[in-house]
């Protein structure tokens, strides 16, 4: 039972732990790299609106990959690209609807599932950020967004960090008290047996002698009373003689 325990609890920290670890690259190489992490040529991508709801919604987590020709791209595909909205450059994901070329440059017209018309401004090879693989998260992108606070940071990636490197210290510390115990040989196993056996076989004696003398006392006992009666009816046989 003790051993299914330490094997779960031992999992459980190695989860944590390559959870925080993931969790830590993204961070830092959305950080890197204008709030757009990559990993091994794989985009986390949190949903900032509904203009592509039914296929995603806000705050669902779509995963990307990064294109390495922009002319394997086809109509249908969904990509995220950057653009202008309101004056700022931001990150869009909407489906190709249609493409051009123009001097041999390819460009994309797009449009969000959800929404009635085009984009207003073609994408360019340059702005794309990657293609949907088709992976999406419903809902974890919120919990993406609180991992890059500070807050969030600190309380699902640097306290389970910290409590997993405590608990391996405390296995550790385990480990060489137990290397540091003197280690009982052959000879010492076979003299705690002797004494065992010792301490039983006295144990077994002096509850047989318990029983002896408790028998003794009663047999003591029985025989006085016999020889009260057996005096007490020699007395009564002498009287009626007498008489």
């Amino acid at each position: 039972m003790k051993k299914s325990i330490k094997i779960i609890f031992n999992v459980i920290a190695w989860i944590v732990l390559i959870f925080s670890l993931l969790m830590t690259l993204i961070v830092f190489t959305a950080d890197r790299n204008n709030g757009t992490a990559s990993l091994l040529g794989y985009i986390p991508l949190t949903i900032e609106s509904d203009s592509m709801s039914p296929t995603f919604k806000k705050d669902d987590l779509i995963i990307s990959h990064e294109i390495d020709d922009v002319n394997d791209l086809e109509k249908g595909d969904v990509i995220t690209f950057w653009t202008l909205i309101d004056g700022q450059k931001v990150r869009n994901t909407h489906r190709i609807v249609n493409i051009n070329e123009v001097n041999g440059n390819k460009n994309f017209v797009t449009r969000g599932d959800n929404n009635s018309r085009d984009d207003d401004i073609s994408v360019y090879g340059v702005d794309i950020i990657g293609e949907w693989t088709g992976v999406k998260i419903p809902g974890f992108g919120g919990v993406m967004n609180f991992l890059r606070t500070k807050t969030g940071f600190f309380i699902c990636v640097l306290i389970p960090m910290a409590l997993f490197f405590l608990f391996e210290l405390y296995k550790l510390i385990v480990v060489i008290v137990d290397i540091k115990r003197p280690a009982i040989t052959t000879q010492d196993e076979e003299e705690i047996k002797r004494k065992a056996i010792e301490e039983y076989l006295a144990e077994q004696r002096n509850k047989n002698d318990q029983n002896k003398s408790s028998t003794q006392e009663s047999t003591e006992k029985n025989e006085a009373v016999s020889d009260a009666v057996t005096e007490k009816a020699s007395e009564k046989t002498e009287t009626a003689d007498t008489k």
